[in-house]
């Protein structure tokens, strides 16, 4: 079958056939259908979207393009987790090393931020000399003696997904969710682990704002992740307001430090900790959720991931040890928003302002190719909930300029709604799949 028959078929919403998608995966893997003609059917399958069982298809299909990592030489059980991003959302950074001390096996590929959610990679090489450029050997070589490796994404794994999302984000068809759906379990097919935790983001810091909108990706996540062999366990969990205090790279790395060395005991640290109890659960390491919890609390507590994050860091060459030292990338000019208003309660702290303010100040991408500035960033010091007080400090600001530090206290001044009556917090994980 041609292309032209391929684009005609999904422009008119006739079901592909599975050795259709797998020519279509190939040649997008290959280049042999140029990309105005894959560019084509993308657009036609965001308005006539493929149903499960074709997504099934296409995200193995995806898959079979590059190689997959075999971790049969590891001991079980290994592990790979998956957030969808959002503001602040740090966890993976803290989350690796937590479950490597309870036993697991952590191997992972991560990528770069785009617009407001913030991306692993960049986080990580904010650290002086820290390697994400870890070839699958490597990778294995180093889970099996420190039970954690991660990497940027390779071209050797899942090629096919590199030009379909390139041009997905090139056409504006990124929030379509069989295509994301495949883009997402391909990678976790090729990436090899046993089981899956996966963390889907809600509200306005997020791909999805809405729950309704959360909950259909997560269910077709399952659905289709079973359909390839999967073994997913999902949690839905907020980003209406940042996730944690800091938003922006090395702010992130050095907040999520301070958790793992058990310093911190706001909201990231309990995602952190049932993120990890889901996993510890699915993968037979604990009977129950709140099991599992208590086993990553006492890791925290005990020094144990603090100590396997300062194996991480220094395995993949950092030249900093972030455990005893916080005097690395740090922006020169600070300071603080305080609140003007009346006394009330914290009603609303609007994830995506704050993401658009980290963005303005240097501290992430709006095309792939722009560089960062690692150092800047927004620290949130008040929640959903919280009383207010007139002189309270509601934001910090790390900025490379006085004039970037004003622009953003400005931007932020609108991100926070307060009101006169009491406002109940909102939960951190909303609903476990």
């Amino acid at each position: 079958m041609r292309a032209i028959d391929l684009i005609a078929k999904r422009r008119d919403g006739i079901r592909h056939t599975e050795e259709e998608l797998r020519r279509l995966a190939a040649s997008a893997a290959d280049s042999s259908i140029p990309d105005y003609q894959l560019a084509a059917w993308l657009m036609a399958a965001y308005f006539n979207p493929l149903d499960r069982e074709q997504t099934v298809w296409l995200t193995q299909a995806m898959a079979d393009t590059g190689e997959r990592l075999d971790l049969s030489a590891l001991p079980s059980p290994r592990i790979d987790k998956h957030s969808t991003g959002g503001v602040g959302d740090k966890t993976t950074l803290a989350l690796l090393p937590l479950l490597a001390s309870c036993g697991a096996m952590l191997v992972k590929m991560s990528g770069r931020g785009l617009g407001i959610t913030g991306g692993t990679l960049d986080k990580l090489e904010s650290l002086p000399e820290f390697r994400t450029d870890l070839t699958p050997e490597e990778m294995i070589r180093q889970a099996g003696e420190i039970g954690l490796a991660l990497t940027g994404q390779t071209p050797r794994l899942v090629p096919a997904d590199r030009t379909l999302y390139s041009l997905r984000d090139a056409i504006g068809a990124v929030d379509s969710l069989p295509l994301i759906v495949s883009s997402i379990l391909s990678k976790k097919i090729a990436g090899g682990a046993d089981r899956i935790v996966l963390d889907v983001k809600c509200g306005s810091g997020g791909f999805m704002p809405t729950l309704d909108r959360a909950t259909e990706l997560a269910e077709w996540l399952k659905s289709v992740g079973e359909g390839c062999g999967l073994s997913l366990r999902i949690a839905i969990t907020d980003m209406a307001q940042p996730l944690g205090i800091w938003a922006g790279n090395a702010l992130e790395l050095k907040e999520a430090v301070r958790t793992l060395k058990g310093e911190e005991r706001g909201r990231f640290r309990e995602l952190c900790v049932r993120l990890a109890g889901l996993a510890l659960v699915s993968s037979g390491l604990a009977p129950s959720l709140e099991e599992g919890a208590e086993v990553a609390g006492s890791a925290l507590d005990s020094g144990k991931a603090a100590e396997k994050a300062r194996a991480w860091f220094h395995a993949q060459g950092a030249s900093v040890d972030p455990l005893a030292t916080e005097e690395w990338c740090v922006a020169p000019v600070q300071t603080t928003l305080t609140w003007r208003g009346d006394s009330g309660f914290v009603g609303r702290v609007d994830a995506r302002k704050v993401g658009e303010a980290v963005v303005a100040l240097g501290g992430g991408r709006k095309a792939k190719g722009d560089s960062i500035d690692a150092s800047v960033g927004v620290g949130t010091r008040v929640e959903v909930g919280d009383a207010l007080t007139p002189g309270q400090v509601v934001f910090e600001v790390h900025a490379r300029s006085e004039a970037d530090a004003e622009e953003a206290v400005n931007q932020l001044l609108s991100a926070l709604e307060v009101q006169a009556e009491p406002v109940p917090p909102r939960p951190v994980v909303i609903e476990v799949l």
